[in-house]
């Protein structure tokens, strides 16, 4: 079992910054591949951005490409999103994903990969 608390949301203008915190239980080195999503309202929840540790594979969704950045401290068991230059339209809830099996990197976008998902925290961004 692998729980995950997300922290570091918050109310932003155009432009800011924010660092999102993403700590896991029991080690985030139990986990094979973990992964940010967020989910605006009315839409479908989304992938951001996606670590694999063993290998140091990284992928991010395009519209948060030269922006966000994904990074994983093991020896504290967190995941980061460090989140520059936001926008209106990342306004969403963030969550963080886990899985602790066979990590398939080519599906590394689609919820149904992930066993472990954390409870939100939300991103507001204003113009």
């Amino acid at each position: 079992q692998v729980q995950l608390v997300e922290s570091g949301g918050g109310s932003v203008q155009a432009g800011g910054s924010l660092r999102l915190s993403c700590v896991a239980s029991p080690y985030t080195s139990s986990s094979t591949c973990m992964s940010w999503f967020r989910q605006a309202p009315g839409k479908q929840r989304e992938a951001v951005a996606f670590i694999k540790p063993t290998t140091g594979i990284i992928k991010y969704a395009d519209s948060v490409k030269d922006r966000f950045t994904i990074s994983l401290v093991n020896a504290k068991n967190t995941l980061y999103l460090h989140m520059n230059n936001l926008k209106p339209e990342d306004t969403a809830k963030y969550y963080c994903a886990a899985k602790s099996s066979y990590c398939d990197v080519g599906s590394w976008s689609q919820t149904s990969l992930y066993s472990y998902w954390g409870q939100g925290t939300q991103v507001t961004v204003s113009s």
